[in-house]
């Protein structure tokens, strides 16, 4: 299995450096970035599974960047580096969708202890099915792909694959509006307008259809007054190798 790729987003070299040092000590791969600007290209990059992020920056503050990150990576997993007696904008952080904060000065044990919970936490929020069956579709999370057959492909954003996953992975169950933001945007309900949720649902709906102009499958279930569900005829795949070969 490949090692888990972090980036560390500090401005002082000495703990960027001693960060990435232990990171890599522990057989993680790491990027490093001295700036937001930087950093946020970094984190958006493929294949980075979690974000270590201070929030007093050039270029573009830690909270810019994290916001943005929500944007664009809801799922990835973030983790503040915070000073002490910044507890407003560690707060604020958190609340924005920060998984977790570590405050400076830190030892490398208590930060490689808050990456493997956090990481953790991450594998068993995104759920464990690799992809799913609609009818003669499969669909693979990990490539953010639906194919119908080698010809006829289509794309999900990473927010709608992550958001099918967990209809998927809890395929027997109804979740709310509430427990979706929190799962997959990570960030809080209250407040929180949860019509995105209603126009992603959508835009998968539509995606799903087969362009074949077959009969549609039942992919996503609305639970009225609650939230939605995986459909009938939505079918999780423990094994997508082996859809691959039989499609």
């Amino acid at each position: 299995m490949a090692a888990t790729r972090i980036v560390v987003i500090e401005d002082e070299s000495a703990i960027r450096r001693g960060v990435a040092d232990a990171l890599q000590a522990s057989g993680y791969q790491v990027a490093e970035a001295g700036d937001g600007v930087r950093g946020l290209d970094e984190a958006v990059g493929f294949g980075v599974g979690l974000v270590l992020l201070d929030l007093l920056l050039p270029g573009r503050n830690g909270l810019d960047v994290l916001a943005e990150l929500r944007r664009v990576r809801p799922m990835l997993p973030v983790i503040i580096l915070t000073a002490r007696g910044t507890e407003d904008d560690r707060v604020r952080g958190l609340k924005m969708g920060a998984d977790d904060y570590v405050v400076k000065p830190f030892s490398a044990r208590e930060l490689l202890a808050r990456v493997e919970a956090v990481l953790r936490r991450s594998a068993a929020r995104n759920g464990a099915v690799p992809g799913a069956r609609l009818g003669r579709a499969v669909i693979d999370f990990g490539r953010r792909e639906i194919r119908w057959s080698e010809r006829e492909r289509g794309e999900l954003s990473e927010t709608e694959a992550a958001l099918l996953s967990l209809l998927v992975a809890n395929c027997k169950r109804a979740l709310s509006r509430d427990e979706l933001l929190s799962r997959v945007w990570g960030i809080e309900p209250q407040g929180i307008e949860t019509r995105t949720i209603d126009m992603h649902i959508a835009r998968l709906r539509t995606k799903l259809r087969d362009p074949a102009g077959v009969k549609q499958l039942e992919a996503i279930v609305t639970v009225r007054a609650h939230g939605y569900m995986a459909g009938p005829d939505l079918l999780p795949l423990e094994k997508l190798a082996t859809a691959r070969k039989s499609s």
